[in-house]
This record gives structure tokens, sequence and C-alpha cells, in this order.
């Protein structure tokens, strides 16, 4: 029995994927079977050029894009035979020619770094040929400044994505543009609604005809700034070097850690109890800290403004998708500039708010009111709690979240130590609560799993298949046309696009008149197919809805979906 699975790429002016398992069974009608002579020759021939020596003493220099490698005691078969094929994915620029030298006792041959490099590794490995008698084997450290080298015409033409993308026709300005909107825009989003409640609480507090308080309301403004762009170019640098590394990662990936998602949901929890009045921050820390708390407000405003952008990244406001998309294109500083822009569009209403604060006259005098404000701020807050316990139990399973709530229990048992021991033991014995939380909401990795949650994590009253690029192809090759959802738990855009557009009922029933095949392209946890998916169409982030259409280019629909939106669209199959 011989059995084979065989993957292709139709292309012309768009790239269609292909795939198919294939078997053959062959009877045995010689169980002492000798070597054909017609084939051994050739069996033998090749079996030969197999590279099996190695060279002793390689080395190799990178420096403006350019590898050198050189190895000695290698003679070379010929000027122009010479080349190195690397084993190590995505280093060197194959299609381009590469020229070889004399040098000492050996040879020393030279070649360009990949234009789209994504090794990061200090060494280069593979097989020589053109030296010696046979192809030789090598592996080498490398030294110098690893950094992409020049894209070849010819390798521009055929590195275009398959699928159409606005990213394409982006110039580096109108990404800048569309960057600063979607920042502006992410206040507007619901994961941004708890922190937006805690600055205006901030900026209630103030006294708006008092100099001083303006100066310092104004200098708390850009310290807040400040840290919303600091973090997302800290975030941005993070998922560059993430995706160098070659890890499939994209915008909001510190949301597919359930570490990460706990730990947010832990400081949230902790937040709203604060704001019920279960215990005051002050308690928390030593009388010098909590002075030096009060004598830098600026710091704290600094970190407030990290906790928004880290809050708010998983978000994907309407334009952020194509800028988002445009920059993970670009070199570092581009990139960079791209976030750095979009985290000042975010930070923007604070900063305006702070340097005007004639517009706070509008709210009353600080006073009794300000105390029943306060608490009633704490609800968001809860609200962002059970969110995010939701995206854990997506990504854990239940036998997970029966952890986190233990974990909630303590921090709660801890803050109302606080509220009610003010002394060194009730500190004491609160902070071990609060670190035994932490610890217990990190369980076992044999408990930790949410393979059996996350199929549900998109359910809903249609049939969702899960995402297969295969079978995409597949249903498309039979004259079937598919719709795609890329979601993540995290993405509150995602579920109320799910909740008010794709699960109506005018929506499925459009769907079902059109015999649409549904797929569900689940995100929550990094998975490097759809990171790739997604890489195709130009974007790092979800939503992104796409509509698969036989024989047509996938169309993509806005990040906010409307049921018009989705009806239109469906009118060109």
């Amino acid at each position: 029995r011989i059995a084979a699975r065989a993957d292709w790429l139709v292309c012309k002016e768009v790239c269609i994927p292909g795939g198919a398992d294939l078997e053959l069974t062959l009877p045995v009608i010689n169980a002492n079977p000798a070597p054909d002579a017609k084939w051994a020759a050739l069996f033998d021939k090749s079996l030969a050029a197999i590279p099996t020596q190695s060279i002793k003493g390689a080395s190799a220099t990178t420096s403006a894009g350019m590898i050198e490698l050189t190895l000695p005691g290698v003679k070379p078969a010929g000027p122009d035979k010479l080349y190195v094929f690397s084993d190590i994915e995505g280093l060197v620029e194959h299609a381009a020619p590469q020229t070889g030298k004399v040098s000492g006792d050996g040879i020393t041959i030279s070649f360009p770094v990949s234009h789209q490099l994504s090794a990061s590794e200090p060494r280069i490995s593979g097989v020589v040929t053109g030296a010696n008698a046979q192809p030789l084997l090598f592996s080498a450290p490398m030294t110098g400044k690893l950094v992409p080298g020049k894209e070849m015409a010819t390798v521009s033409a055929l590195a275009k994505p398959a699928a159409p993308s606005e990213t394409n026709s982006l110039s580096f300005g109108l990404a800048l543009l569309f960057a600063f909107i979607g920042g502006l825009i992410l206040n507007l989003m619901p994961c941004v609604f708890p922190v937006l409640s805690l600055k205006i609480l901030g900026f209630a507090g103030g006294n708006a005809n008092d100099p001083a308080a303006r100066n310092a309301m104004r200098t708390h403004g850009f310290a807040f700034a400040i840290g919303v762009i600091a973090s997302f170019i800290a975030l941005a640098a993070t998922l560059l070097a993430l995706r160098s590394a070659g890890e499939a990662v994209g915008w909001g990936f510190q949301l597919q850690s359930p570490l990460v998602v706990t730990l947010l949901a832990l400081l949230f929890f902790i937040i709203g109890l604060n704001l019920s009045g279960v215990f005051e921050f002050g308690n928390v820390l030593p009388g010098s800290l909590a002075a030096h708390s009060l004598e830098h407000p600026v710091a704290d405003a600094l970190l407030s403004g990290v906790l928004a952008a880290l809050v708010a990244s998983p978000c994907t406001a309407p334009f952020m998708g194509a800028a988002l998309g445009f920059a993970l294109t670009q070199n570092t500083f581009a990139a960079l500039l791209v976030f750095a822009v979009m985290g000042a569009g975010m930070a923007l209403p604070y900063v305006l708010l702070s340097c005007f604060p004639a517009w706070l006259k509008r709210l009353p005098r600080p006073g009794p009111w300000l105390e029943t404000f306060k608490q009633a701020l704490a609800f968001p807050i809860y609200a962002t709690v059970v969110w995010l316990a939701w995206v854990l139990l997506v990504q854990v399973g239940v036998d997970g979240m029966v952890w986190f709530g233990g974990a909630l229990v303590l921090v709660g048992f801890g803050t109302w130590l606080l509220g009610r021991l003010r002394n060194g033991i009730g500190r004491t014995a609160a902070l071990v609560a609060i670190i035994a939380a932490v610890v217990l909401a990190n369980p076992p990795a044999s408990t930790a799993s949410g393979d059996g949650a996350r199929s549900n994590s998109a359910g809903s009253a249609a049939v969702w298949d899960a995402y297969s690029k295969t079978r995409i192809a597949e249903l498309n090759a039979a004259g079937k046309p598919v719709f795609v959802d890329f979601t993540a738990a995290w993405c509150v855009t995602c579920q109320v696009n799910k909740k008010v557009v794709l699960e109506t009922q005018t929506v499925r029933d459009a769907f079902a008149a059109k015999n649409l095949n549904l797929m569900r392209a689940d995100w929550t946890r990094r998975d490097a197919a759809i990171t790739a998916a997604l890489a195709e169409f130009g974007r790092s982030g979800v939503p992104v809805y796409a509509l698969y259409a036989p024989g047509k280019a996938p169309v993509l629909l806005p990040e906010i979906l409307t049921e018009r939106i989705v009806l239109d669209a469906l009118k060109s199959l």
C-alpha cells in the first residue's frame, strides 16, 4: 500500500490551492526481489550524489544584507559552479546570484540575505555544490548584524499575496492617517470603557479653576499619552520580534495567553473592589511607597496609559486592519511609527481634555456625588472581568475555570482583609492571599486544556465548520461559495458583529438561500494556519470577514458589520 498527500497551487492572476489524499495498492508477486539491472546504475549514481562529508572549520559573517561563507580546505570545481543551499528557512535569497572566490586554502562564497528575512539564528548550515568531487555538508556560526537583503525584481513579482487587500494600495501617509483614525475610534470600543471611566473619574475630581490644578491635569494628560504610545510601540516591537523568530502571532497576541488573560481579570477585579469601597490602594503599600505614589502622580498617570493600551490592543477598530497589515510589511522603523501614531490617536481625547479643562465645567463640582459615581464605575469593571473570564473559559475549559473561580475568592478575601485590618499582620495576610490567588489561577498544564471548549466558543444556531484552507478550495472547485468569520473570544467587536448581524434570522436565511458554506476561524489561541490566512489578506488582527466565491478572488467585508453590508455582499453570488 502506497499512500501520499499531495497539495498544490494553481496560479494565474490569483492562486487557488488544491489537495488530495492518494493511495495505490500493489500486489506482491515476488517475496525476494532483486534490483532491476535496468535501473540499478541510476539508483547507484543518485545515492552517490547524496552529500555525506562535512566541512570542518566553516565560518560566516553578515553585513549590509549579505553573507560571506568561508569553507577551508575546499577547492572549486569551476568559477561559476559554486552554490550554497541553506537548510534554514527564510535566511537566504535563493533566486539571487552567488559569487565564489579562492580564499587562502579554501573558498569564500557571497550571497544575499532573504528580503523577507524570518530566520534569527546566528548560524547557517546546508549543502554547497560545485566544490570537490561531490556536494558537501557544512554548518557555520555567523557573526555580524543580520538584516534583510535587497528584493529582486523577479522575486517581487512572485511574492505578491494571492488574495486582494487594500493594504497593497496604501501609501505610507494614508497608512498613518488610517492608524490615527483607528486609534481615535478605539476610545469608543467596549473593551476600553473601563479605563475611559477611570480617566473621567480622575478629571472630574480636579479643579478647573485652580491654575496649579490645571497645570497638573495637563501634565497628567501628556503622561497618560506617553504611556499609551510607549505601550503601543513596545507591543508592536514584541510582535515584530516574535514574527521574525518564526512565531505565528498577530495584533492582540498577548490575549492568546491564558496567563495574561487571568492576570488582567484579577487586576480588574481588584480595581473594581477598590472602586466599590472594599479597600483603598493606600492600605496595600507600606507608608513610604504610598507617599511615593502620592508624590509622583505623573508616574501613576503613565501607568494608567500602559493599562489602557494593554486592554485596548485586542480590539480592531475600523481603519485599523488596513493600517496594521501595512505596518507589518514595512521595515521596523516604519512599522513602529504606524503603531506610535495609532497610540497617539487613542490618547488624543485625554490630552485635549487635560489641555482644555474648561470643558469639565459642565460637570457638577466635586462632592458626595463623586463617591457615588466612583462606586457606579465599578460595574463596567466587573463586566470586563466577566468578559475576560469568558475568554479564559474558551482557552482553558471548564476545569480551568474552577481554578480561576478559586483565585477570585482569594482575591476578594485578601482585599477584604486590607479594608478591615490596616496593620502589618493584615497587609501580610492579604498579600499572601493575593499571591496564592495568582498561583491558583495558573493551573497545571494537564488541567488547563481548552480543546473541548474552543469549538464551542463560536457556537451559534447556524452550522459553522472549523476553518480549513484546503476545504475552502475543494468547495469552491465544486462550485460552492464559502463565508469565513475570522474571530476570537477576546475580540469584543467580533462578538458584537456575531450577535447583532451574523446570528440574526435575516442573515441566516440569506446564508441558507445562497447555499453558503460557513466557516469560523477561531483565533482565541495561537493558530499558525489562521495567522497565515490573515497575512494573505494583509491583516494582522480580527475581525476579518471573507467571502470566497468560485472562480473569483476572495472579497473582504468591513470590520464593523451591518445586515445590509452582508446582504449586499451576497448579491454577487
